[in-house]
C-alpha cells in the first residue's frame, strides 16, 4: 500500500459519495461504518501505520534518532473522550526547528453534541456528528503524512522536528473533567473532557525528545486552531521559555456562540485562565486578545481560512438554528463574520498575516473547504497566489504578507 493512500479529503469524498447514493439513512450509516473500518484496517496493516515507542522512550532523545520516521508515543496518563487510550505522534527531522501541532477533530458544546460523536456512518448518512472521541486507526490518516506533516521533499517543513498533539476530547484541548450525558439510545454515558490534561502529559514527555529549538511553529487546524491562542502561553513559558523565534498559525478557527464561557467552565471543566477571558461570542478572538496583551509583537501571528467554510458554517447553523447542515445563507453569514474577525485580529495584532482561499470540492455543499495546513491543499497554487506551504515557509523566515485578502472584498 502506498503512503498517503488515505487522507482526510479522500475519506470525506468517499463518504460524500455514499451520502449522495441516497439509499436511506440506516443503509448509509452501515456502509459508512464499513468504509471507516476498512480504511482503519488498511492503515493498521500497512507501512502507513506509525511504529509505537515505549512510553519510557521519551526519556531518551535517541529513541527517535532516525529522521523522517513518524512514531506513535503512548501517553499512559492520557485518555480519549470515550475512555480509550491516548497517544501522540513525534518525528525527528534534520534541523533544530520544531513544530508543535495541535490537531483538530470537532467540538462538543452542550449535552446534545456530546451525545453525537463522529463516526463514518454518521458522516455518510448526514446525521449530526460533532467530534472525534477516540484515536482508532482511521484517525491516523488525519494526523500524519499529509500537508505540513508530509515527508515529501516538496514540503518546506520536511526537515523540521514535529510534535503532533492529537485530539479526541471535544474540548478545544482545554478540558479537565468527566461529563455525564445521555446517549442517543438513552443510556448514561461519560465523556472524558481531558484535552488539557492530555496536552500537559504529552508535552511533558515530548519536550524530553526535543528539549530546545531554533525556530518554533505552534500551529493547529480546526479545533486545534482555536487551541493555538489558548495554549501558546503554556508552550512558551512552561516548555520552551528559551524560544525567541516563534510563529503561530490558526487554520480555520471561527465559531460564534453566546455561551462559550459557560461551556468552558461548566461543561469542559477548563481552568479559570481559559474561561475567565471569554466575554464575546468569538472564543478565538477572546483567546487571541489575552495572548497578544501578554506577548505583543514578540510573536508572529498567522490566520488562515476559506471564505465560506462548509463545515464551520454547518456548526454555526446548528448553534443558531439547531440545523446541522450548511447552505448559502449560513455560508454568507460565516463570510461576514470572517471579515469582522480579520479586522479585529488586525487591530489587536497589526502585524498578523492572513491566508484566505475560496476553494471548493465535491464535499463542500456549495461552500468552501475546511482547513488547508494538514491537507493536500497545503501545496495548491493558483495564478498569482503561492501555496500555503510557500506562504508559511516565508512567514517563519520573517517575510510575512497576506494572501487572498482581496477575497474578503467580494460578495458571495
Amino acid at each position: 500500500m502506498k503512503k498517503n493512500a488515505f487522507n482526510q479529503s479522500s475519506i470525506q469524498h468517499g463518504l460524500f459519495l455514499l451520502h449522495r447514493a441516497g439509499r436511506g439513512e440506516d443503509f448509509l450509516e452501515r456502509a459508512g461504518d464499513l468504509v471507516e473500518h476498512t480504511i482503519g484496517a488498511g492503515i493498521a496493516h500497512s507501512p502507513l501505520e506509525a511504529p509505537v515507542l515505549s512510553p519510557d522512550a521519551a526519556i531518551v532523545p535517541a529513541a527517535v534518532s532516525e529522521p523522517f520516521v513518524w512514531f506513535r508515543l503512548p501517553i499512559p496518563e492520557g485518555l480519549s473522550g470515550d475512555g480509550s487510550e491516548y497517544h501522540i505522534y513525534v518525528r525527528r527531522g534534520t534541523s533544530e526547528n520544531l513544530c508543535v501541532f495541535l490537531s483538530g477533530g470537532g467540538v462538543a458544546w452542550n449535552a446534545f453534541t456530546a451525545a453525537r460523536p463522529v463516526t463514518g456512518g454518521k458522516v455518510a448518512s448526514g446525521r449530526p456528528n460533532y467530534y472525534w472521541n477516540n484515536l482508532r486507526p482511521f484517525t491516523q490518516a488525519m494526523n500524519i503524512h499529509v500537508g505540513i506533516t508530509s515527508n515529501a521533499r516538496v514540503n518546506p517543513f520536511h526537515n523540521w522536528n514535529f510534535i503532533v498533539i492529537t485530539y479526541s476530547t471535544g474540548d478545544f484541548h482545554v478540558g479537565d473533567r468527566d461529563f455525564v450525558y445521555q446517549s442517543e439510545e438513552g443510556e448514561e454515558e461519560v465523556l472524558h473532557f481531558r484535552g488539557h490534561r492530555n496536552f500537559r502529559a504529552a508535552m511533558d514527555r515530548a519536550v524530553r525528545l526535543f528539549p530546545s529549538c531554533e525556530k518554533l511553529l505552534i500551529a493547529g487546524n480546526s479545533a486545534g486552531a482555536f487551541a493555538v491562542p489558548a495554549l501558546s502561553q503554556e508552550i512558551l513559558e512552561d516548555y520552551y521559555p528559551g524560544a525567541k523565534d516563534v510563529t503561530l498559525l490558526s487554520d480555520s478557527g471561527q465559531l460564534l456562540y453566546a455561551k462559550w464561557q459557560y461551556t468552558a467552565r461548566e461543561l469542559w471543566g477548563a481552568g479559570e485562565r481559559f474561561w475567565k477571558v471569554l466575554h464575546t461570542r468569538n472564543i478565538t478572538l477572546d483567546w487571541y486578545e489575552a495572548l497578544t496583551s501578554r506577548f505583543g509583537d514578540r510573536l508572529r501571528y498567522l490566520y488562515a481560512s476559506s471564505t465560506h467554510d462548509y463545515l464551520l458554517s454547518a456548526y454555526y447553523n446548528d448553534v443558531t438554528n439547531k440545523i446541522y447542515e450548511s447552505d448559502a445563507e449560513v455560508q454568507d453569514a460565516y463570510f461576514q463574520q470572517l471579515k469582522d474577525m480579520a479586522a479585529s485580529l488586525k487591530e489587536m495584532a497589526p502585524g498578523i498575516a492572513f491566508y484566505f482561499n475560496s476553494w471548493k470540492s465535491p464535499v463542500t455543499c456549495g461552500g468552501t473547504i475546511h482547513t488547508v495546513v494538514r491537507e493536500p491543499y497545503f501545496f495548491t497554487t493558483e495564478p498569482g497566489r503561492p501555496s500555503m506551504a510557500h506562504w508559511l515557509r516565508d512567514a517563519v523566515a520573517g517575510k510575512t504578507g497576506d494572501i487572498g485578502a482581496e477575497l474578503l472584498l467580494r460578495a458571495h
